[in-house]
């Protein structure tokens, strides 16, 4: 029986994985407007927007409806599906998966714990099973056991954008705003936390790279991906620039993508970040 991999368009991923499964996608709200994500708005004119506009913008999951359309066409091909959302702590849509797949028979949903390139990597590997002639069921087992040894870090440039979704107090956001203040987060256990706080991207850079040693490195065998959000890589080439000595262990070259809307709403433009598995 063949399989389709189905995904939900917060995962990041590179263009020549696109083409390979199927995008449920989330929508985008800009005040009255609703953009349906990957579809009627792209990266660039999200950041666009996000830099442009008074109202920060707000994220819908996807819907069952719009899983029953995808396992439609699963059951009408006599195929079974595996489908990979993101992390059920971030957003409703793994449920609405769940929801749409109790009317179907062979669709195995996975919960990937992550978001944005986190959730890219969990694809590319899914995909990497499908080649090796794996059935849905094998694959959606061997992804809940590699999905633990996903680590994710992003620094991200201001605190502007967290503090207008109710992430940090004005008063931290202020603070940080004066002094430069760059926070590092990571996705842990589905949720996302603050790792430490550096002042000035080069201080950051490091604090990055100190959390990747502290993961206990990087599995180079599996997908390895970083990440930028808004309309310029030089953030990114920089941090890669000052953890060259982290990737040039284990890459020919180092991949990147943009980071999607839903992670963008509030990380805001000027974040790095980069994904991977953990020894």
């Amino acid at each position: 029986m063949k399989t389709k991999i189905i995904v939900d368009s917060t995962a990041d991923l590179m263009s020549e994985y696109k083409s390979r499964v199927s995008v449920v996608p989330l929508t985008v709200h800009f005040g009255d407007q609703e953009y349906i994500d990957g579809i009627t708005i792209d990266h660039n004119t999200f950041y666009e927007k996000l830099v442009e506009d008074d109202v920060l913008p707000t994220t819908s999951q996807a819907t069952p409806d719009a899983f029953m359309k995808e396992f439609d066409k699963v059951k009408e091909a006599g195929e079974s599906a595996v489908v990979i959302t993101v992390s059920s702590k971030l957003s409703g849509t793994y449920q609405s998966a769940m929801i749409a797949a109790a009317e179907y028979e062979n669709i195995h949903i996975v919960d990937s714990g992550t978001v944005a390139m986190g959730g890219g990597i969990l694809v590319e590997l899914a995909l990497r099973f499908l080649d090796e002639g794996l059935d849905a069921k094998t694959i959606a087992e061997k992804l809940e056991e590699e999905k633990k040894k996903i680590v994710i870090v992003a620094l991200v440039d201001t605190l502007e954008y967290l503090k207008k979704g109710g992430r940090v107090s004005k008063a931290v956001a202020f603070a940080g705003g004066v002094l430069n203040i760059k926070p590092v987060l990571s996705v842990i256990d589905g949720e996302i936390n603050m790792l430490g706080k550096a002042r000035g991207s080069k201080m950051g850079n490091n604090l990055l790279v100190q959390e990747i040693e502290k993961a206990g490195g990087v599995d180079f065998s599996k997908p390895v991906l970083l990440g930028y959000s808004g309309l310029s890589d030089a953030l990114l080439l920089k941090y890669i620039e000052d953890s060259k000595h982290i990737w040039d262990k284990g890459l020919d070259s180092v991949r990147y993508t943009t980071i999607g809307s839903v992670i963008g709403t509030h990380a805001g433009p000027g974040a790095v970040a980069g994904a991977f598995f953990k020894n």
